[in-house]
């Protein structure tokens, strides 16, 4: 199926519809097919495990305090002189 970026800002709900039922829909902008809505299938949904890059921040020392990294990283846009 073929949707438009218009289409799917204001028929998102019935685009994932059709997705649910199995159908791939191709977004479109400006006449050029830009993105595709697929199913998610048992492949899919153990990207997480697959994608060497998912986690890369697991073993950071700065992340083992996630509020506290966050927190100084911010810290020089709330302290203007």
């Amino acid at each position: 199926m073929q949707a438009t970026a218009k289409d799917l800002r204001f028929h998102s709900t019935e685009l994932l519809n059709t997705v649910k039922r199995g159908e791939e829909v191709v977004i479109s902008y400006h006449g050029k097919s830009c993105a595709k809505l697929v199913p998610i299938d048992d492949e899919n949904e153990d990207l997480k495990t697959q994608n060497e890059l998912f986690g890369i921040w697991k073993d950071n020392p700065q992340t083992q305090d996630v509020k506290n990294h966050v927190r100084n990283i911010r810290q020089d846009r709330f302290n203007v002189n």
